[in-house]
């Protein structure tokens, strides 16, 4: 029951109820970012080279992005909303026409990292991304799994992610207030920052961006009563985030983006 209970509270984006579905069917255009989605610089780069990105993006060919996550990938009955629909609409206006960008979404509803890496090998044959985002760690904190074995299982999927030769980002927690003294999180950040490091793969830092943004009031993430409209904004500002960290570890020159 108490997993229950904190599994519906920190699941602030949302959830799904439709399949998996392709990120930016009908996907909005993108327009000038909020103040709200401010983010200090060194949240939205990598050390770590998104090589197979940056080689499509050259050659023109399609960018095909896979997000694997949970229901918080998703915002019901508002699915152009969801980041990986923003972050779609802000790589199409961002890097050059000539390539094509298509962002998919697999839901991994409630499965730990260990449940969910088991799935990887058949999925990357069934697909082809270019790059995968791995949005994980929310259900293993939830259900108080050792932290050596969400590690041991977040380094299996890395691994087989990369041999089936897609770039990889990994996506930490996300931040919750309401749920901060409810579950320990830090060991679950700690040790997929590194996984990343042995790896080297970049690391969206979900959890310390929305830190940032409850911290400095640009949300107010303890709050239910703004619903489906906050979620939307932070999506948004997610989408866009997460596209310029993707773009950020592709090492695009700025000469090489579009104004």
């Amino acid at each position: 029951m108490k997993a229950k209970v904190l599994l519906s509270l920190i699941l602030l984006c949302g959830s799904l109820t439709a399949p998996t579905a392709r990120a930016g069917d009908a996907a909005p255009t993108a327009s000038a970012a909020p103040a709200s989605c401010d983010l200090p610089a060194y949240l939205l780069t990598s050390e770590s080279p998104l090589p197979k990105v940056a080689a499509a993006v050259k050659a023109g060919k399609p960018l095909e992005i896979l997000v694997i996550g949970s229901r918080s990938t998703t915002i019901p009955s508002s699915e152009n909303s969801s980041y990986p629909a923003r972050m779609e609409a802000i790589l199409k206006e961002k890097l050059p026409p000539s390539g094509v960008v298509h962002v998919s979404v697999e839901i991994q509803s409630k499965k730990t990292a260990e449940e969910t890496a088991a799935t990887f090998v058949k999925l990357m044959e069934a697909k082809t991304p270019t790059l995968v985002i791995w949005q994980t760690g929310t259900v293993d904190a939830i259900r108080a799994i050792d932290p050596d074995d969400f590690r041991s299982a977040v380094t299996e999927g890395v691994v087989a992610l990369q041999s089936a030769g897609t770039d990889v980002v990994l996506m930490n927690l996300q931040y919750s207030p309401r749920t901060e003294t409810m579950i320990s999180a830090q060991p679950f950040l700690d040790n997929m920052r590194v996984v990343a490091q042995e790896h080297d793969i970049p690391l969206f830092d979900r959890f310390a961006i929305m830190r940032q943004w409850n911290d400095q009031g640009q949300f107010d993430l303890f709050s239910p009563s703004r619903g489906p409209e906050l979620a939307k904004q932070v999506h948004d500002c997610l989408g866009r985030a997460l596209a310029q960290f993707v773009i950020d570890a592709a090492h695009r020159e700025p000469a090489q983006q579009q104004n």
